[in-house]
């Protein structure tokens, strides 16, 4: 991202893991590369209140226990979702420049 993005946007990660996972998975990460941080903030959903609200249960996991699809919005400023991408495949992610471009889209 650009300067100016990085300066108004915010980055956030929403997981169906309860508080005490996250952190495993935080100090895991740190443990696994050097000391690194996430440097976004990491939302728990373990009662797949948001996730369920935004349809993104999966119940047919082919490993055996329902997690949310992959999904990323860009949503602007005023709540409106002004790009979105569903994965059904867990390893399937966006890349950078299409998020960057959707950013860029609405000056974010």
């Amino acid at each position: 991202m650009t300067d100016e993005q990085n300066a108004t946007t915010e980055l956030m990660a929403l997981a169906s893991d309860d508080a005490e996972q996250l952190q495993m998975m935080v100090d895991r990460v740190a443990e696994q590369n050097d000391g690194a941080v996430i440097a976004y903030t990491l939302l728990s959903d373990p009662d797949a209140a948001v996730i369920n609200r935004y349809g993104l249960f999966n119940q047919d996991d082919p490993r055996g226990r329902a997690i949310p699809h992959p999904t990323t919005y860009v949503i602007d400023m005023d709540g409106v979702v002004r790009w979105k991408m569903t994965e059904v495949d867990y390893r399937i992610r966006p890349e950078n420049e299409d998020i960057a471009a959707a950013l860029a889209a609405i000056g974010g």
